[in-house]
């Protein structure tokens, strides 16, 4: 469990299987930027049952809020099999969520983990270019605008460009300075 100020990342269990799926099945709630492929019931169970979505290279943690609600998820996972990198995901459920710093403080917990724990150099997120609400979280955290990737992403019937960021394990981390904390 990585715990803030205004969120707690867990792990998947199974008593939330349930309202998991009713949150990724519900595709309006993903907003223009998260992708709209839905995955079966029947698979997104079986992925629970062999590994509870927690493995080596990817894994995926729940936001919970400091009422005790999933407020929604976070996520990991190789972005290309060559790479020494990580890329992130995140998704808030519902609007009620949003503005709050959860996904911010999520990204800033994840990130910490991932450089503490493992051995990749390098953390990216992948931002539609019109999100402004990503792009806030990633100047927040430090990510560095790499540049943009045309037309590498199809959502809502259409093929968006999307900006790159990065981190790199020997970045300065923003929320480690307003600390004191002199880790990279």
């Amino acid at each position: 469990m990585l715990v803030g100020r205004s969120v707690t990342l867990r792990q998947v269990r199974e008593a939330d299987l349930d309202s998991l799926y009713d949150a990724h099945a519900d595709i309006r709630n993903r907003g223009a930027f998260f992708p709209l492929g839905v995955m079966s019931e029947t698979a997104f169970r079986g992925q629970y049952a062999e590994h509870g979505y927690w493995q080596q290279t990817e894994g995926m943690l729940v936001m919970v809020s400091p009422e005790g609600e999933i407020a929604g998820h976070i996520e990991f996972f190789r972005p290309v099999s060559y790479w020494d990198a990580f890329e992130l995901s995140y998704q808030l459920y519902d609007d009620r969520y949003a503005g709050r710093g959860l996904a911010t403080e999520a990204v800033r917990l994840l990130v910490d983990y991932l450089f503490d724990t493992k051995k990749e150099h390098r953390i990216q997120l992948v931002i539609v270019g019109e999100n402004a609400a990503s792009r806030r979280i990633a100047d927040k955290c430090g990510f560095v605008e790499e540049g943009v990737a045309r037309g590498a992403f199809y959502n809502g019937g259409h093929n968006q460009d999307v900006v790159v960021y990065s981190l790199l394990r020997t970045d300065p981390r923003p929320w480690h300075a307003a600390s004191g904390d002199d880790r990279p």
